[in-house]
């Protein structure tokens, strides 16, 4: 935990008492005593530095600290991260660490749909209701010391979404791309320019079908390759996020 993210509500005249697991965290782990400052950020607002005002050492661990946000450490509108994510529903236990691992990298929206080879059962999942994949997606966030949390967009239909949802939100993109193992085409062949924002899907354990590669192809999107492994869903997310960055990063210099 790099920062300490607090819901705007929480502050009551600039303190905040923390009595959950972030108290514990800065109690056991980071064994901070009165004075100290460690880094606060308001989720989806500013991040700024905390000082430990009281402390109780004892269980119920209890931190109460006095919150100030300096102008030169606000986060910069221009940072937003200009990599989101289509995703076939993976499993839950799965999809947990993608939501934790790709708001650490740093995405604003993931979209989950429906591909052949996804078990109907995943849908029953907890996991796809926000109360239960908002703390995983706060977990990257306090890894990566950011305050943005990735807006999730569940669409259970494949088709609906590919002919109605899709289309719409296409708009916003500079490039449409799709993984699949079976394409040839490197990176450098699909992004022949700096990149301004990428949609890129990533599909089932089994991958994409035929039919549902033929319907992105429509959309615009370009299939591109890894190479010859095919990586688990959570991998690959990880892994084309930084070969993507990586060939955003070849046109700056």
């Amino acid at each position: 935990m790099n920062i300490i993210l607090l819901e705007r509500q929480e502050l009551i005249l600039n303190t905040v008492l923390l009595t959950d697991r972030r108290a514990n965290h800065l109690v056991k782990v980071l064994q901070v005593s009165s004075g100290d400052s460690v880094r606060i950020g308001i989720i989806d607002g500013p991040q700024g530095f905390g000082t430990v005002t009281e402390i109780c050492r004892h269980y119920p661990f209890q931190v109460r600290l006095e919150v100030q946000f300096p102008e030169e450490i606000k986060q910069d509108p221009e940072e937003k991260p200009f990599i989101d994510l289509l995703l076939a529903l993976p499993r839950p236990i799965m999809l947990r660490r993608i939501f934790s691992q790709a708001a650490a990298l740093g995405v604003e929206n993931i979209f989950i749909t429906h591909a052949q080879r996804v078990e109907k059962s995943f849908w029953n999942a907890t996991l796809l209701n926000e109360e239960e994949y908002r703390p995983h997606l706060l977990q990257g966030l306090e890894q990566a010391v950011d305050t943005r949390v990735p807006k999730i967009h569940i669409h259970e239909r494949f088709k609906p979404f590919i002919e109605d949802v899709l289309p719409e939100k296409a708009r916003d993109y500079s490039h449409l791309l799709i993984a699949h193992p079976d394409s040839i085409a490197p990176l450098k062949n699909v992004i022949l320019e700096k990149p301004e924002k990428i949609l890129v899907a990533i599909g089932p354990e089994g991958g994409w079908i035929d039919y549902e590669m033929e319907r992105f192809a429509e959309s615009g999107f370009l299939a591109f390759s890894l190479g010859k492994r095919i990586l688990k869903v959570d991998t690959a997310v990880i892994a084309i996020h930084g070969r993507l960055s990586e060939r955003r990063d070849s046109f700056t210099f």
